[in-house]
């Protein structure tokens, strides 16, 4: 590692540090339905949404009611963004003519299945892309489909989060919020704001924002390369800040007119985990100990901290095998060393390790570099920190209500150590609470071990259809250690809801189109409902009294329970896994046999 490259991470934390507690308070404020600075411009805008849904907010739900609103908002969005891509032909402001007779040649054809996969992909604020998305989708689809759903996807994650902060603060209630007025302030409030400033902020850094359709330059070397334009930047933000992932070109943060600063690099990673960041304090500011929600910090940024600076080093120590070449491995001022294979000559080392780190503890899919160049252990570290249920951080309240899932296991532990029904910020944590918990944990485990295993086993015809007839059998992907880890890492991927992959898999095919749209379903709700749940059963509840045999829970001796209960937890489900993957592969170029 440089001093440089540990600067830049630094200054990084620092910064989300100092955002997080303004930015959680002003996030309190909304889900309060307190007057902020907006009100005057947003406030008749609001209530018109209000009026045109026929929604009465002052009028609250149950868990059951806010979940079923939830469900048929989703089904809503699922329809509309599956139709708008099959319908795309017929729709404007689609300057390639994709899924028309006139689309180019290098065009990739919109399937049925592929178009569902998209479709659940930003329904569950995924955004895995099967697909390039500049030769795939026009600007009518990509802004009325996929950058719509981007702020109401996140939206939703917000609100579960605040329904589950209700249920820890209030004391014998039957409700726990209204979903449509959640989802329409935070969208509002909180989402569309920052979006506006940081599309600014990015068109002034060299993104770009227009309808114009792909030109032709001439390079250096003397031929023709064709250049895709299109409505990026505005994409660009809520894709960040709603932690979604989806790039607008295939090569995503990599590409110039992602990413074309390292001033817009350090913009996009705050974006990413900001809002994650901030509802920590707004949990403690809710439940009236704002020590809780720095614990809860506490505890992410730990596991922020280990992954970085696992990562980090791996990369920068690079391959040994290439010692044997005669190569130079260190860094020494006038070239990085270390392991640049993948890597954004612009960012170096440092920059795209933490990125790959933020975006994978964050529910977010956007790289500047490529995980699947990445050294075994460098690669491990996003796959784990997704496997980790996102709770670093982690996606637009899901990072929240996800870490919250876990606290209530780690209380749980912690009561069965000195024999006591466990609490958490004055509610007693029994068995409804539990139960749910672990459903939550054990449904990813399920989907994502479940779907690598027939995988990894099954033989594809050439149209990837598994074990249909045909003249030979596919391959989808690399082969032995590093094939299996692909395979791991886009099932994880998808139940985890980021969306980023190891590149070397081929995924638009109808199985893995067909099982990593269930496994991303399975990812999403199968943490909504659970905690949409545990939040109705807290509110019923009311606060205990602290005793002296009360676990305290805002201190450094709980972040280090949750932190090791995280741990725990995603070493034993995963780690055989990861040793058949990442693991094996690693001794392998220790041995100087990689393959």
């Amino acid at each position: 590692m440089t001093f440089l490259g540990l600067a830049q991470i630094l200054i990084f934390f620092l910064v989300l540090l100092a955002i997080t507690k303004p930015l959680g308070l002003y996030m309190y404020r909304v889900f309060q339905g307190e007057r902020t600075f907006l009100d005057p411009i947003l406030r008749p805008l609001e209530r018109l949404i209000y009026r045109l849904g026929g929604v009465r907010e002052d009028v609250e739900q149950s868990w059951v009611e806010y979940t079923g609103s939830i469900i048929s908002f989703s089904i809503f969005s699922f329809l509309a963004v599956y139709l708008l891509q099959r319908f795309q032909g017929h729709l404007p402001l689609n300057p390639m003519h994709f899924s028309t007779p006139r689309a180019p040649a290098n065009a990739t054809p919109l399937t049925p299945d592929l178009a569902f996969n998209t479709a659940v992909s930003f329904l569950t604020n995924t955004n895995w892309q099967s697909y390039s998305p500049d030769t795939t989708l026009g600007y009518f689809v990509q802004m009325v489909a996929l950058a719509v759903q981007n702020f109401v996807s996140a939206a939703v994650g917000i609100a579960v989060a605040v329904a589950l902060i209700r249920g820890f603060a209030r004391r014998t209630a039957k409700t726990i919020g209204n979903c449509w007025v959640d989802v329409t302030r935070y969208t509002l409030y909180l989402l569309l704001p920052i979006c506006v400033v940081a599309t600014l902020l990015l068109v002034s850094q060299g993104c770009i924002q227009n309808f114009r359709g792909p030109v032709t330059a001439t390079t250096l070397e003397g031929p023709s390369q064709v250049i895709e334009q299109g409505p990026l930047a505005s994409q660009l933000a809520i894709k960040m800040l709603g932690t979604n992932g989806g790039g607008f070109f295939n090569s995503n943060s990599s590409h110039p007119y992602e990413n074309p600063t390292p001033l817009s690099n350090m913009l996009q990673m705050l974006m990413l985990l900001g809002i994650g960041a901030g509802l920590t304090y707004t949990f403690g500011k809710a439940v009236g100990d704002t020590r809780q929600g720095w614990a809860v910090f506490g505890a992410m940024a730990v596991m922020f901290f280990v992954g970085v600076f696992i990562c980090y080093p791996s990369e920068q120590h690079g391959n040994p095998m290439l010692a044997s070449m005669g190569i130079e491995r260190a860094y020494t001022g006038s070239q990085p060393g270390g392991n640049m294979e993948g890597k954004e000559t612009r960012f170096g080392i440092a920059q795209s390790t933490l990125f790959a780190t933020v975006t994978t503890d964050a529910s977010c899919g956007a790289v500047n570099s490529m995980h699947d160049s990445y050294t075994p252990l460098g690669g491990l570290v996003p796959m784990f920190n997704i496997e980790t249920d996102e709770v670093i951080f982690g996606g637009v309240g899901a990072g929240l209500y996800s870490m919250l899932i876990y606290a209530v296991v780690a209380v749980f532990i912690g009561g069965l150590m000195v024999g006591r029904t466990p609490e958490y910020v004055g509610k007693k944590i029994e068995q409804k609470e539990v139960k749910m918990a672990i459903i939550a944990v054990l449904s990813t485990a399920l989907v994502i071990l479940g779907f690598t295993a027939l995988s990894s086993i099954a033989r594809f015809a050439p149209n990837g259809y598994w074990n249909a007839p045909g003249p030979a059998a596919a391959n989808l992907n690399n082969n032995a250690a590093h094939g299996f880890s692909e395979i791991l890492y886009a099932y994880s991927s998808g139940a985890g809801n980021n969306g980023s992959a190891f590149g070397g898999i081929n995924a638009d095919t109808p199985w893995y189109n067909l099982t990593l749209a269930l496994d991303m379903l399975v990812g999403r709700f199968f943490f909504i409902i659970p905690a949409l749940a545990i939040a109705g059963s807290l509110a019923a509840k009311k606060v205990t009294p602290t005793t002296s045999g009360t676990l305290p829970t805002n201190g450094s001796l709980f972040v280090v329970l949750l932190v090791g209960t995280v741990v725990i937890v995603g070493a034993l489900t995963y780690f055989p896994a990861l040793s058949l993957g990442p693991i094996v592969e690693h001794f392998q170029m220790l041995n100087g046999k990689l393959f």
